[in-house]
């Protein structure tokens, strides 16, 4: 009789969910120690103070704040670097990473991409389709124009958009279709 061990079964519930945790909590830590470069003080850091905000809502201990803000003033400097990128049928991608190694980062990306039918795009190629909203909204960056897509190539974007928001060093990626 497969399957009927209930601790099999719990242990392998619980496996998925730490790892979702897991991945949650590094990509706070990661947020909180970029923050914390230039100030670590949230007082006067409101960056570091809404990425703290942000990891205690999603119940990140306090230990590990402190942890990742002593990590912060180490030697280790991350640096925020957009790469613009091609996805299914032509898609405009803006990706945005948090790296301490833009060159392991980017030969990751490229390997992603090419495997869900994209490439890494030349600088300023993808930007004239995306508007940046850094004023009173703070939106970030917007497409101008939305590009339609069939439906093979939605579900092709959303797999590549799935891969690459699993990579550790990925923050945010935006593409110019409609909400998928």
């Amino acid at each position: 009789m497969a399957g009927h061990n209930k601790w099999a079964n719990i242990k392998r519930r619980k496996e998925s969910v730490d790892a979702k945790k897991a991945e949650r909590f590094s990509r706070h830590i990661k947020a909180i120690v970029a923050a914390a470069q230039t100030d670590a003080n949230p007082e006067t850091n409101l960056i570091l103070k809404a990425a703290i905000g942000r990891a205690r809502t999603d119940n990140l201990p306090w230990l590990t704040i402190e942890r990742a803000l002593n990590k912060s003033q180490a030697s280790i400097r991350r640096e925020k670097i957009p790469y613009e990128a091609y996805g299914p049928e032509g898609t405009a991608l803006i990706i945005t990473t948090l790296t301490d190694n833009s060159n392991r980062t980017v030969a990751e990306l490229r390997k992603i991409l090419s495997d869900h039918g994209g490439k890494i795009a030349e600088p300023g190629s993808v930007l004239w389709s995306f508007q940046n909203d850094t004023g009173a909204t703070n939106r970030g960056w917007r497409p101008k124009f939305i590009q339609p897509l069939s439906e093979p190539g939605k579900k092709n974007l959303a797999a590549l958009i799935s891969a690459l928001e699993h990579h550790t060093d990925v923050q945010t990626v935006i593409s110019n279709t409609a909400a998928i």
